[in-house]
């Protein structure tokens, strides 16, 4: 970016549109402003950030006029947390721009004939939602410019999210409208025990301190999984630190902890111990009981991944002599959800012990008519795996964020099963794999569902049909 244009302000410029990753979009110059925080209607100066010849990005520093469209955003930590960037929007109108997002990502990506795209299912609950929250310890707390500018001494130990685009900084949670149970009283309380027994927090830079990330899980079910991640083996300190947790929140059912000293917070490949309880927490969902392990994928939002199931089986329209293949299958969930309704579901997933759960889903819910199998999904899903089972009359697709390998779509496309159910939290990715699918396929319905309300996050799901 050139020197010029950084610190530049742009004045009164008015805002006309939500655009991609939430935020909005004005024009000035001739150039597009990306601008967040804002909403269309607002009247701001803008400090430009980022700049390139036909784009700039920047931060609101004056509001002239303010949207008609705006409301007071309810947490303190707004505008700062990355994590609830639409919260001075309006619900109603944050579902309108997440099916219009389905929509322009279609147009632009898909380029394939789309029948009129459905309203999207809202979520009754627009806080409180969420079952499972991250987060992070550091000893680099995020200090406000006015913070710094004051010269004063701040406690720098924190336990909260990481300031958007900076690795090394988090701010310090207070209170997290995401969670709700006990989730903010065990992060504050254990933040607290931490400061006063003086034990350290990670230092991300140099790779190391005791306390490095805590998990928190919740269930419809009032059951709690707590995951402390811990980046040194001090068993004295691991000790007194789950002692701590296990008497203040003798309501937590599932304790465990974790010892990492890799580089990164990720512990697929690493032991936890079961400190106190079980080591897994129980779903439930018309009657069926689902496992959630300490590694295991559950949608993070269990009211909305109900009505999402719920779709992604209609879609399907199983009349019960049905063989389905259930790629991406994490722990089971549509799997077991749906095969009452099918002759056969064969699930794939990569993470194994996902698999294992999927597979105690299917002992505990007595379905018998399951297969699931581990790996990554382009080598499993070869001629050979389909010759050794029956070929599938329906596939349910719900990958992650990247979508699907181009391998596995063209896969899918020698498959030519009758019907795919794709369900997808990324739009755009979803659309860059309908583009390849419409070689053969042809969309039938769209039904976006919002899982994460005050976020630009939306799920979708689509059926596609084989041409004829």
């Amino acid at each position: 970016m050139s020197r010029k244009m950084k610190n530049k302000v742009v004045t009164n410029l008015t805002i006309e549109r939500i655009a991609s990753e939430g935020k909005c979009v004005g024009h000035h110059d001739g150039k597009v402003v990306f601008v967040a925080n804002v909403a269309p209607g607002d009247v701001v100066d803008v400090r430009i950030t980022k700049g390139k010849s036909s784009f700039m990005e920047g931060e609101a520093i004056h509001f002239h006029e303010y949207s008609k469209d705006r409301i007071e955003p309810f947490c303190s930590h707004f505008g700062t947390c990355g994590g609830c960037k639409w919260q001075h929007i309006h619900y109603d109108l944050q579902k309108e721009y997440k099916r219009q997002q389905v929509v322009d990502q279609f147009q632009r990506i898909a380029k394939v004939p789309i029948p009129e795209v459905m309203p999207i299912l809202g979520s009754s609950k627009t806080q409180y939602y969420r079952n499972k929250l991250d987060f992070t310890f550091s000893n680099s707390r995020w200090l406000t410019r006015e913070e710094i500018n004051s010269g004063a001494e701040f406690e720098r130990n924190a336990l909260g999210f990481h300031i958007p685009k900076m690795f090394d900084k988090i701010i310090d949670i207070e209170h997290c409208y995401l969670q709700g149970g006990i989730s903010n009283e065990v992060r504050n309380d254990l933040r607290a025990f931490a400061r006063a027994n003086q034990l350290s927090f990670y230092d991300i830079r140099n790779q190391k301190g005791l306390l490095r990330n805590l998990i928190i899980r919740s269930t419809s079910t009032s059951q709690t999984m707590v995951i402390v991640q811990f980046g040194e083996n001090d068993p004295e300190s691991i000790q007194s630190v789950m002692e701590f947790l296990n008497k203040k929140f003798p309501e937590i059912t599932s304790l465990l902890y974790v010892i990492n000293t890799k580089g990164n917070e990720t512990f697929n490949d690493l032991e936890l111990v079961t400190f106190a309880g079980l080591p897994f927490i129980q779903e439930e969902m018309e009657g069926l009981r689902f496992r959630v392990g300490p590694k295991s994928f559950y949608q993070t939002n269990s009211q909305q991944a109900y009505e999402l199931y719920k779709v992604a089986r209609d879609f399907a329209d199983l009349q019960g002599d049905e063989v389905v293949y259930d790629l991406y299958t994490g722990t089971g969930t549509i799997a077991n959800f749906v095969a009452k309704k099918a002759k056969q579901v064969i699930g794939v997933e990569y993470v194994e012990a996902a698999i294992e759960d999927a597979k105690l889903n299917s002992q505990i819910n007595g379905i018998e008519n399951t297969l699931f199998y581990a790996g990554d999904m382009k080598d499993i899903l070869t001629e050979e795996f389909v010759a050794s089972h029956a070929a599938p009359d329906v596939i349910i697709t719900d990958p992650p964020r990247a979508g699907m390998d181009e391998k596995v779509v063209q896969m899918l496309l020698r498959l030519e099963a009758p019907k795919i159910v794709y369900v997808s939290c990324n739009p755009a990715t979803q659309a860059r794999d309908l583009a390849l699918l419409g070689e053969k396929y042809q969309v039938e319905k769209v039904q976006p569902v919002d899982m994460f309300p005050q976020t630009y996050h939306v799920e979708n799901v689509v059926l596609l049909t084989l041409k004829k």
